[in-house]
């Protein structure tokens, strides 16, 4: 329940933080003449004030309280609807515009990257991550907690015996007892395989390689659990301890810092849209910008789309069409924004995704690095 009430806050401040960053324009209802604006006293005549841009009509009533709420979750001043269209199927022609000077009749593009975040983070949080490969590594992650935090408690309780057998004036009737309660609790814990250590042949080697990511990472978790990290940092190797100790707390901080830190993908992915035109002046750093956060935004969409469509028998085929349709949407959006022929844009989308996978790997080691040191 708590985590439906969170979603929904999420998406009343999509709408919201979308609304700061897109101010209004546009409105119904002409004023009668001699009426001045109310926030600059500049007398009106039309709809809008000509001096702040405020309008005209500022209601009051209490049923403009859910008239506004759901005007800034949906219509973004109706310009939403002249967007998402173009967004998903003319995606090119979207960004040469909004760059070229359209820039009223469309939402922005850090308006709707803020919208698709917060939207993509309402419909996780109220619906999950849809199973598979995440929710398995997230139920890796926790059984590797308990696993370590069993190992824990059995290491503090040999240390006890180990310091009272230390006691040369122990009885020897005591003695025994405890002598068998530490082999009771070596051989459960090698049982449980949680005491158990690497032989140098093991350490050299390392974790073996799987084909299941999910028996992957808990592979890989399990071998670092047994194994000492000494980088040389101090501050390093206590992070990376701590992280080894509790992965479902790293796992979690992946999650809460991927909706913090989303931003961090336009930047990233700059350099790269850079690449696909070195040393051209006819394309700007600003016109790069539009086109990788008007992309983003779409992903991020039809993230929350196939999401949704997971939750019925057309899941699949929602997939397997969103995985499809990606290429080609690049394909469409780099052809129509930068005018660029049918083999450059086939060439340079091939070279996108590469670049696109690239960027997500560096958010995602981020991420992690943000995870384990924070």
């Amino acid at each position: 329940m708590s985590g439906d009430i969170e979603g929904i806050g999420a998406a009343v401040t999509a709408g919201l933080a979308g609304r700061v960053v897109e101010p209004q324009h546009g409105g119904p209802g002409e004023p009668a003449g001699g009426l001045r604006c109310l926030n600059c006293g500049t007398s009106l005549v039309g709809s809008h004030c000509h001096h702040c841009g405020q309008r005209a009509d500022v209601h009051r009533s209490f049923g403009a309280i859910g008239h506004d709420l759901v005007h800034a979750i949906f219509h973004f001043e109706g310009k939403i609807w002249n967007t998402l269209p173009l967004l998903a199927w003319r995606p090119g022609d979207l960004t040469r515009r909004y760059i070229h000077g359209e820039r009223a009749r469309f939402i922005s593009p850090l308006a709707l990257f803020l919208f698709a975040v917060f939207l993509t983070y309402a419909v996780l949080a109220m619906v999950g991550s849809g199973g598979g490969v995440g929710e398995g590594i997230a139920k890796a992650a926790a059984e590797q907690t308990r696993s370590n935090a069993l190992k824990d408690s059995f290491e503090q309780e040999v240390d006890r015996i180990d310091a009272r057998l230390a006691d040369k004036a122990l009885p020897a009737a005591e003695r025994r007892q405890l002598e068998e309660e530490r082999a009771t609790l070596q051989k459960s814990a090698g049982y449980l395989r949680v005491a158990r250590r690497l032989s140098q042949e093991e350490l050299d080697k390392g974790p073996p390689v799987l084909d299941d990511p999910v028996d992957q990472v808990m592979t890989g978790a399990d071998f670092l659990s047994q194994t000492k990290v000494d980088t040389g940092v101090p501050f390093i190797d206590q992070s990376m301890q701590k992280a080894i100790a509790n992965p479902a707390l790293i796992f979690y901080k992946l999650q809460a810092n991927a909706y913090k830190f989303a931003w961090a993908l336009i930047p990233m992915s700059l350099p790269f849209m850079w690449l696909l035109f070195p040393f051209s002046r006819r394309f700007h750093t600003y016109d790069h910008f539009v086109f990788v956060t008007y992309s983003i935004s779409f992903m991020l969409l039809l993230f929350v789309v196939v999401r949704l469509f997971n939750l019925t028998i057309f899941g699949d085929v929602a997939t397997a069409f969103a995985l499809l349709y990606v290429p080609f949407h690049m394909y469409r959006q780099l052809r129509g924004a930068y005018r660029s022929s049918r083999l450059g844009a086939f060439v340079r989308t091939n070279l996108l995704l590469f670049f696109s996978l690239f960027s997500v790997m560096m958010f995602m080691f981020l991420l992690l690095a943000l995870g384990v040191m924070g």
